[in-house]
């Protein structure tokens, strides 16, 4: 089976500050692969069975990074395709899956695209239904497990209150869970065998707009701290401690 996988670069959070007017810097924080797409690397990988795992992004210029690359294709990635281009920063959900489409089709012949059930700065959960949208091909989302059997795939849809099983029609459109597989970690022997695996990298080569305007992203406000103490051996205090969570609540 040849699997498509999309994933997401996004800035390392432990990394990200927040100024005093709660903007958000990230000028420090390195690119990172999505932990949502982590999963759909490890499950296109063990789904594969012989087939070939084409891993597939676009983004800013500066996610063409040599240690990010051989990170991804050290996961069981046979081939990986990149759109690395400035005009390719801060899409939404609508310019990413027309970015994506793109690649799909650069990429050629494929029986399963996967993608993350959302990602992990904006989890929109809209890429995956949007690309499918594009490509006129059917989508499942919230599967946690795979099974792939002639012309399709079975797929189970772990929802609040019950797990459906689904058969899809190949080619499709799959968004999973982190249910679905646990990623590796790469050891050396991977590490340096992905630099020798094939690398696309090219530049925008058609516009694709954002259909969402940002109007401003702030971390949330500090809320006042009462930093009221309470002597446990003092009477009545578990009492005052409850009640006083009680009221915070």
């Amino acid at each position: 089976m040849n699997i498509i996988v999309s994933f997401k670069v996004v800035p390392d959070d432990q990394d990200i500050q927040v100024a005093g007017d709660r903007s958000l810097d990230f000028s420090k924080a390195k690119g990172i692969v999505s932990a949502y797409d982590l999963n759909a690397m490890e499950a296109a990988a063990q789904i594969a069975d012989g087939g070939k795992v084409v891993a597939i992004t676009a983004g800013a210029a500066s996610i063409n990074d040599g240690k990010l690359k051989k990170n991804v294709l050290a996961r069981g990635v046979d081939e990986l395709v990149m759109c690395a281009d400035d005009a390719c920063a801060n899409l939404d959900a609508h310019a990413t899956a027309c970015a994506l489409a793109s690649l799909v089709e650069k990429v050629g012949e494929y029986d399963l695209i996967l993608c993350g059930d959302g990602s992990a700065d904006n989890y929109a959960q809209q890429t995956d239904v949007q690309l499918a949208a594009r490509l006129g091909l059917p989508v499942v989302n919230a599967v946690s497990k795979i099974t792939p059997e002639a012309g399709v795939v079975v797929v189970e849809r772990t929802l609040e209150d019950v797990v459906e099983t689904v058969r899809v029609p190949l080619p499709a459109v799959v968004s999973v869970t982190p249910d679905v597989a646990v990623p590796r970690i790469p050891g050396m022997k991977d590490i340096l065998a992905a630099g020798k695996k094939p690398m696309d990298v090219s530049g925008v080569a058609g516009a694709c707009e954002n259909a969402l305007e940002t109007v401003s992203c702030l971390a949330p406000e500090q809320a006042d701290r009462k930093l009221e103490i309470l002597d446990a051996s003092a009477d009545g205090a578990v009492a005052q401690f409850a009640a006083a969570l009680k009221a915070a609540l």
